[in-house]
C-alpha cells in the first residue's frame, strides 16, 4: 500500500473525494494506493487537495528533477 496516497486519502475523507478533488476517477486512486504510479500531471493537485499535507517529493521521489527535496 502506498503510504503517502493512504495518507492524502484520509486527510480529504475517501478515495472519491481525492479522486473528485484530482480529477480522475476513484479506480485511478486505487491503483494509486496499490503501486500505480501517480502521473506527474496529477501530483500537484494532489499537493493541493491536502493543503500542503502531502508535499509533491513524497508522492514521486523517482522525479527529483521535477519535484525536488526541500532539504536536498
Amino acid at each position: 500500500m502506498n503510504v503517502v496516497i493512504e495518507k492524502a486519502v484520509n486527510l480529504v475523507g475517501g478515495q472519491g473525494k481525492l479522486a473528485s478533488m484530482c480529477g480522475v476517477t476513484q479506480p485511478a486512486v486505487y491503483k494509486w494506493l496499490n503501486g500505480g504510479l501517480v502521473s506527474p500531471q496529477r501530483v500537484n493537485a494532489i499537493v493541493q487537495a491536502t493543503k500542503g499535507e502531502v508535499k509533491a517529493h513524497e508522492i514521486r521521489p523517482d522525479l527529483p528533477h521535477l519535484f525536488p527535496h526541500p532539504n536536498l
